[in-house]
């Protein structure tokens, strides 16, 4: 459906939606007036706010979280943070892991390796104690009815507020890189000349989205009077802003079986790589500091106009695909369908091992062990790790796991018998015991703790690519920290079989951090969104005989009325430029109502008729504060602007009779 299409097809929806003088079932206290859709030039709308010094990007992840920034005067310089403290052997740490560590009394101690080390290092006695947590963020896209007072559990047992965790993470983030900001300009760096970003998911939900940012209100990061401090951004969108700027010795393309910069495609993509471009990662490693090229980078020179590619962003979590198409001359971008995927993250192989152990060990001492010693616990995963990350299609020795002592130690209290004696036991013949303490995995049962995780991912790609919407893609890009394993890289081979060429950039886990930096400098790169729900209001129109359902009918004062009319704002993978507005006016009930509450209703079908239908549920409300407006006018009129084209939901709302701003707030965190 071409744009042309969508806004005749409004008029005509919107036109059927008559004004109704009578109060709707499911919102007392309003009428719909005139609704209309207006679409505005690009020019018209976008604000122009304060001017930030520095942008900062926050890339919070499930396994791994960092930061990276720019100033404004030199946007072609990205830089990403400071060396952590700490690292695992046989990991490359340019981000620290996602853990955090409060104190018995719950107050913050310490993020990421710090978190981890002090952890490991307490006494058993002590540690039961302490907070640990990690890999928590799953929990918002996981959690239904997500609220301000969603629980998050410990490693020891114990709850705490899921946004008390987000908020001391980011308040460490904020901590670290103004001080490392103020180290760099040689002063006290002041919060208020940055503009923060932080990237989610695209497939999370508003809830989600609307969770970091009260997070980031909890932490001190921005304040509530200032909301266009902080722009959420998405994580595909991030890695896409990034990938138009790629110079060739930048990444690897999977796809041509010539070897391209001393990379050959059957090499790893460490391994294969010529001296010139292994001392290029050393040193940009070093430096820490990237040049980005501010015209369009070597690769995105063969893509023409309406090109179309594809994002595979595969992170610790989620697993997130968008399709974009270029629109030169300047190289905005379109979004061509809505973001799909799904919790097929990487983390996804660390349950694989989990259950692998319950299967040998026995599902009650693997619990009772992550209760009792939580520090060996944490030991046993980063060993599982770094050996997940040297898991190889054509790898034919065995991988090695270290069992932490305490581990052996417990499981003889606790069973009676050796660990030994358990893998003798148990019928999974491809685990062994080494004499020197070790679990022997051979490579088939190493891969086939990748395999769930991985055929979710083929199996979500093959169904995009059989959208009409996602032909002839010229590029794959594969990013994300998950995107470095050659197990996923050799089935989305398999699986395109040549249709696209699939690029892989070098820093790979980097690669959305500097996109967010990048989008930050410029939010208005992505013109054009599709909408990933359909979300309307309910409504009584004027009922019609033959059209409307008989249960439906509600008549009041002798006029006839069909109550809970789904009112559609925008339908889902409508496609929605930036700045376009939907416009509804409202009348409040009483001359002496003070706040119009409007419940949003949201649909994952692409048109729905009624509120009550299924699949259509509630999911936020549109607050009206109208205290203080009260006019002469016979009917006041509120005119509501909402803003679809964005990464958020925004709402603006004017008192036609007096031109006044009507504070507006579009609420989806469940209460």
């Amino acid at each position: 459906m071409t744009e042309k299409d969508a806004s005749s097809e409004k008029i005509i929806s919107d036109a059927m939606a008559d004004p109704s003088p009578a109060k709707s079932m499911g919102d007392p206290g309003i009428t719909p007036l005139s609704p209309s859709h207006t679409q505005q030039n690009d020019t018209d709308q976008v604000p122009s706010g304060p001017s930030f010094v520095v942008v900062v990007a926050i890339d919070f992840g499930t396994t791994s979280s960092g930061y990276a920034y720019a100033f404004a005067k030199e946007p072609e310089c990205i830089h990403t943070m400071r060396r952590w403290e700490g690292g695992d052997p046989g990991v490359s740490n340019q981000k620290t892991p996602t853990t955090i560590l409060l104190t018995p009394d719950r107050k913050f101690h310490s993020f990421g390796y710090a978190a981890r080390d002090f952890y490991h290092d307490l006494d058993p006695s002590e540690s039961k104690h302490w907070l640990y947590l990690e890999k928590f963020k799953m929990k918002l896209h996981t959690t239904a009815n997500l609220s301000i007072n969603t629980d998050l559990h410990a490693a020891n047992g114990k709850r705490v507020k899921a946004l008390d965790i987000f908020a001391y993470a980011l308040a460490f983030f904020k901590e670290q890189a103004l001080k490392e900001l103020s180290d760099q300009t040689g002063g006290e760096f002041d919060n208020s000349d940055v503009r923060w970003v932080i990237t989610v998911p695209a497939i999370w939900k508003m809830p989600a989205k609307q969770f970091m940012r009260e997070a980031a209100y909890k932490s001190g990061l921005v304040s509530r009077e200032n909301p266009e401090q902080l722009i959420i951004a998405l994580e595909p969108e991030a890695a896409s802003i990034y990938c138009r700027k790629l110079r060739l010795h930048q990444m690897v393309d999977l796809g041509t079986q010539t070897t391209q910069n001393g990379f050959s495609p059957s090499d790893n993509v460490g391994s294969g790589m010529s001296q010139a471009a292994k001392e290029h990662v050393r040193r940009n490693r070093q430096s820490r500091t990237f040049l980005v090229e501010n015209v369009i980078g070597e690769l995105w020179s063969e893509l023409e106009e309406g090109d179309r590619y594809v994002v595979v962003d595969c992170g610790g979590g989620t697993v997130d695909l968008t399709v974009h198409q270029i629109r030169l001359p300047e190289g905005h971008l379109k979004e061509l369908y809505k973001a799909s995927g799904g919790p097929y993250g990487s983390i996804g192989i660390d349950y694989e091992f989990e259950k692998l152990l319950c299967k040998i060990f026995g599902q009650d001492f693997i619990d009772q062990f992550k209760i009792k010693r939580p520090a060996a616990w944490v030991d046993l995963m980063i060993a599982f790790e770094s050996r997940k990350r040297a898991a190889a299609p054509d790898r034919t020795n065995p991988l090695n796991i270290n069992l932490p002592f305490s581990f052996i130690d417990y499981y003889k209290k606790f069973r009676g018998h050796s660990v030994e004696h358990a893998l003798r036991k148990s019928n999974v013949d491809f685990v062994k015991w080494s004499s020197q303490g070790m679990l022997r995995m051979n490579p088939d049962a190493m891969n086939s703790l990748f395999k769930p995780t991985i055929d979710h991912i083929i199996q979500h790609l093959t169904e995009l690519f059989e959208k009409p919407e996602v032909s002839d893609i010229k590029f794959l890009f594969l990013v994300g920290g998950f995107a470095e394993s050659p197990l996923l890289q050799q089935a989305v081979q398999n699986m395109l079989q040549g249709r696209s060429r699939i690029i892989i950039p070098h820093d790979v886990g980097l690669t959305i951090l500097k996109g967010a930096v990048l989008f930050g400098l410029d939010p208005s790169v992505i013109k054009v969104r599709r909408s990933p729900l359909t979300y309307g209001v309910g409504v009584l129109n004027r009922f019609v005989e033959g059209k409307h359902p008989p249960e439906k009918l509600l008549v009041k004062d002798g006029t006839r009325w069909c109550t809970d009319v789904f009112d559609t704002f925008i339908a889902a993978d409508q496609s929605v430029a930036l700045g376009e507005m939907v416009k509804r006016s409202y009348t409040p009930a009483k001359p002496s109502q003070q706040v119009i509450v409007i419940h949003v209703y949201c649909s994952e079908k692409e048109n729905a008729s009624f509120i009550s239908e299924p699949g259509v549920r509630k999911c936020g409300t549109l607050r009206l504060d109208v205290s203080g407006t009260e006019s002469t006018a016979a009917r006041r009129e509120i005119q509501t602007l909402m803003q679809f084209g964005d990464t958020e939901i925004r709402a603006m709302a004017v008192d036609v009779s007096t031109g006044r701003t009507v504070k507006a707030s579009i609420d989806f965190l469940s209460h």
